[in-house]
């Protein structure tokens, strides 16, 4: 998908947790399938939460007003800066809170650059 080391390590750490939850899963015996999603699904939630408070406490308002903007337009694109936030913030390499202004310029940058096309008639 992407090659970023930022990237890579966020997917490790989902690979390591994913292994964990199987592990304990099978630890239990297999309690059946529904036990199985429903651990399966409040692993994702507690992911999610995390997620939700690690942006809450590394953006100020006005960027987290811009991204939930960026979010109703383009979910897909959004969830790709969500992850690049987090990992930014796991690796400590964000020290401030992000502003709408860095915000802007981050979504600048990771916008994919758009085609534009040029249309000569004869």
């Amino acid at each position: 998908m992407s090659g970023t080391p930022d990237d890579d390590r966020l997917e490790e750490l989902r690979e390591k947790k994913m292994q964990e939850l199987r592990e304990q899963q099978q630890q239990q015996g297999g309690a059946g399938g529904a036990a199985n999603e429903e651990a399966q699904q409040a692993a994702q939630e507690r992911a999610e939460a995390q997620k939700k408070a690690m942006l809450q406490k590394h953006l100020t308002d006005g960027a987290r007003q811009r991204l939930n903007a960026v979010q109703m337009s383009k979910p897909d694109f959004a969830e790709q800066v969500e992850r690049q936030l987090v990992a930014l913030a796991q690796s400590g390499r964000l020290q401030n809170r992000i502003d709408e202004e860095q915000m802007k310029s981050l979504l600048k940058e990771m916008q994919p650059d758009s085609k534009s096309f040029n249309i000569r008639r004869r």
